[in-house]
């Protein structure tokens, strides 16, 4: 498979809360918009607000974000209304992890990668 582009694609029950909370509250940059949608960019890849549902995200689902400061962004998001579901904490697999929701109840998982993660290693051997 050679994949040239990828994105999630989100169907909210309201789609003008939901653009909104992702645009204003999380702050997130604007890749393009079209009548119907918006398309952010999020790391490496890029989510789509766009159509409409009428139920809820099934609790399987989650949308992970890679920030640079977790205690920062939560401060911001608290400045902003946001209270996350469960605080920033270490989790056994060493990562630092805060939960917050999206109006339709999307699980929003904020990460902070530790410097001494093994993610942050490089382990490719050392060039002579």
């Amino acid at each position: 498979m050679d994949v040239l582009n990828s994105r999630i694609l989100l169907h909210p029950r309201d789609p003008e809360v939901t653009t909104a909370f992702y645009r204003d509250t999380l702050g997130l940059a604007i890749y393009r918009e079209f009548p119907g949608g918006t398309v952010f960019f999020v790391g490496g890849g890029l989510l789509e607000i766009v159509g409409r549902a009428s139920a809820g995200p099934s609790e399987a689902m989650a949308l992970w974000l890679q920030v640079r400061d977790l205690p920062a962004e939560l401060a911001t998001l608290r400045e902003r209304g946001v209270e996350p579901e469960r605080d920033a904490r270490r989790e056994p697999w060493g990562l630092d992890e805060a939960w917050l929701r999206d109006p339709d109840g999307v699980r929003i998982v904020l990460v902070q990668v530790p410097s001494d993660h093994p993610l942050r290693t490089d382990v490719r051997p050392a060039s002579d």
